[in-house]
């Protein structure tokens, strides 16, 4: 697979928070975690569960980080 995404890691599923829409999945990565929210049928079709390894890929073009 080729992407144009160059923030690519690796790391381990930790936790699965289902909903009925959406799912948090939490990915443990060097050196903290990182959590992603998709649907819940991404997360299906995708067979995810805890202890699954997997790439985090990250492409945004804005991130933002406000405290108040």
């Amino acid at each position: 697979m080729h992407l144009s995404a160059r923030n690519q890691l690796t790391g381990t599923v930790t936790n699965i928070k289902a909903g009925a829409v959406m799912a948090e999945i939490t990915v443990q990565v060097e050196p903290g975690s990182v959590t992603a929210a998709i649907t819940e049928s991404s997360r299906d079709r995708l067979h995810l569960r805890e202890g699954d390894e997997v790439s985090v890929i990250i492409k945004a073009t804005d991130v933002v980080i406000a405290t108040t």
